[in-house]
């Protein structure tokens, strides 16, 4: 299978900028966030209707607190105290909506900037399914496109916690995705795009900056997790987290069986098969047996709690 990121080269930042090495530690902080993000918001339990939709519920809480952590890290990006007027914050009219930027001056230029995008890990896509449009004219050399995995610490219920982020050069992905477009697909229809005109780095929110096929009809340009080579092993990574003891993949068909199945016997029996075939998988132990005892009950009681809110 073609693979965008060896038809396409992640160019290499200039050596000599101050900006790369502020690149290299902004870098390391959102890798850091995992273990220092802390949510107040607690979710006490989800609705059948609900259980795939929560990235559209939480996801803008999510990366609010996932800012507020990287300003927690100052000590990672800043290490020498030479930015201390600055500060990273968000707004969500902009691109990228997370600007590094002088407090005491705040219409100045902003010194890097970062698309941050939320991916609830059990989506039943099994895949980030935001649209990435913008053009790479848009985009700084140093802009970073940075997607944050999250999951609710009881499965069902809790705190979210945030999983290893996917960090990649904004404009480097703007360009993989128009590559991919134009050049990878196996398309019956036109692969032009068509982009704006004098476009800038940090534009003003008004500012028209996304790129558009002049042939799309299922909506699926921007759909980065699709371009072949691009995310492929952060989403499969991330898809073998350990949610409860068991992997964020069997997670999701757990779900899928919830939603798609009506009675209390049929889920049962559906999510008993699927536990089966994991236990089978991973060897006889008694922490899985035990595991799908408390997870079958556990959704049971969850779809017994949504039959009778819709009554």
């Amino acid at each position: 299978m073609s693979n965008v990121r060896n038809e396409l080269p992640l160019p290499e930042l200039p050596h000599d900028n101050p900006k790369t090495k502020l690149v290299e530690r902004l870098t390391a902080a959102i890798h850091a966030i995992p273990f220092y993000f802390n949510s107040a918001t607690v979710i006490e339990g989800v609705e059948a209707g609900d259980l795939f939709s929560l990235n559209t519920v939480l996801g803008s809480t999510i990366e609010v607190q996932a800012v507020a952590a990287l300003n927690k890290l100052r000590g990672i990006w800043d290490p020498d105290n030479e930015m201390s007027n600055y500060a990273f914050c968000r707004s969500s009219q902009s691109f990228p909506d997370v600007r590094l930027v002088n407090t005491l001056s705040p219409d100045t230029e902003p010194l890097i900037g970062v698309e941050l995008k939320g991916w609830y890990v059990l989506t039943k896509e099994k895949a980030p399914t935001f649209r990435y449009r913008v053009t790479p004219e848009a985009c700084s050399e140093f802009d970073l496109l940075a997607v944050i995995p999250w999951h609710l610490n009881n499965v069902l219920s809790g705190k979210p916690v945030i999983c290893e982020p996917f960090i990649i050069n904004a404009k480097y992905a703007a360009m993989a995705r128009n590559h991919y477009w134009s050049n990878m697909r196996d398309a019956a229809s036109s692969t032009e795009i068509v982009s704006p005109e004098n476009v800038f780095p940090y534009p003003r929110a008004s500012t028209k900056i996304s790129d558009k096929p002049r042939s799309d009809s299922g909506g699926n340009f921007g759909r980065i997790a699709r371009v072949n080579g691009l995310m492929d092993d952060f989403i499969s990574s991330t898809l073998q987290t350990s949610i409860g003891g068991i992997p964020a993949v069997y997670w999701i068909d757990f779900f899928v069986t919830f939603v798609d199945h009506h009675t209390r016997e049929s889920i049962e029996q559906d999510i008993r098969a699927k536990l089966k075939r994991i236990s089978n998988e991973w060897g006889p132990s008694d922490k899985i047996e035990e595991t799908i005892e408390a997870l079958t009950d556990s959704i049971l009681k969850l779809l017994l709690l949504a039959r009778s809110a819709e009554n």
